[in-house]
């Protein structure tokens, strides 16, 4: 099998966010993320169509300030946490940074921006893709 050695991956929106530095931001949205707007660009606004306030979401974004050739961490940064391989932990820093984000919509407006409830992406993080929550009674 012949692998690409890359692909092409454009954003559908950018996070508008209170946090600013990388520094500044919470490991997860659950430990004091503020609210936060995903701008979605014209050209997607139509895939919103289907989710609604209220509803969870997966937001997946590229972690543009992360370190690429980083393959092993102290987990969460502290220093007296064991050394490990990124892809067993939730570091930003990672060969292809990809964050995975879940979050609440607060609200959706009519432009394609959606107000999302505690997320620890900082302004200007490109959003790559966004999916719903799925519960085990549902069937999509």
């Amino acid at each position: 099998m012949d692998i690409p050695k890359s692909f092409d991956l454009s954003p559908i929106g950018y996070v508008s966010s209170a946090l600013k530095e990388r520094t500044g931001a919470p490991h997860q949205g659950w430990e004091g993320a503020p609210n936060a707007r995903l701008d979605i660009h014209p050209d997607f606004v139509r895939g919103l169509d289907g989710i609604e306030p209220g509803q969870d979401i997966w937001i997946l974004t590229w972690l543009h300030q992360s370190q690429r050739s980083v393959l092993k961490v102290h987990p969460r940064g502290k220093e007296q946490n064991p050394l490990m391989g990124v892809f067993a932990t939730r570091s930003p820093d990672r060969p292809n940074p990809i964050g995975m984000h879940r979050a609440k919509i607060l609200s959706i407006d009519h432009d394609g921006s959606l107000e999302v409830q505690g997320l620890e992406a900082i302004d200007g993080t490109p959003i790559v893709d966004i999916k719903p929550v799925l519960q085990h009674d549902r069937d999509f």
